[in-house]
């Protein structure tokens, strides 16, 4: 069943101060979607030593997060896939997993600010940059 996948930029904007960023980012989420383990990883770093935030406040979004959006492994296979991937359409590594996560969830829009927007990846999935169109 095709979904949304959403990289950890687009879900970090529901905590950030740009207000019309966090609406649209709390819109998508809404409408459904999948995370990675890796996304949970990475939203707890930059949560912790990026935005300054206490143990407490991002244990609670990532909590809020787990309630919204399902959250799936990060599996060899999804690795080996996250590698091949980040080579072929030169991705970060990062990236690469992030993309491998998706298209191992049988997701067919991935939600990302940082990626390439509209870039195709092997003919399944298409990384759509949400923020595009917003001042």
């Amino acid at each position: 069943m095709p979904g949304s996948f959403f990289d950890t930029n687009v879900l970090l904007y529901t905590a950030s101060s740009d207000d019309v960023k966090a609406e649209r980012a709390e819109h998508l989420i809404a409408a459904g979607g999948v995370i990675s383990v890796q996304v949970l990883n990475e939203i707890a770093n930059v949560a912790r030593c990026k935005m300054g935030f206490s143990w407490s406040r991002m244990n609670l979004l990532l909590s809020r997060i787990r309630q919204l959006l399902p959250v799936v492994p990060v599996t060899i296979d999804v690795h080996e896939t996250g590698l091949a991937l980040a080579e072929r359409y030169g991705l970060s590594i990062y990236d690469g997993m992030i993309a491998g996560a998706a298209l191992d969830s049988g997701c067919d829009i991935l939600w990302s600010e940082d990626m390439h927007d509209r870039l195709v990846i092997e003919a399944r999935l298409t990384v759509v940059n949400p923020f595009r169109f917003q001042s």
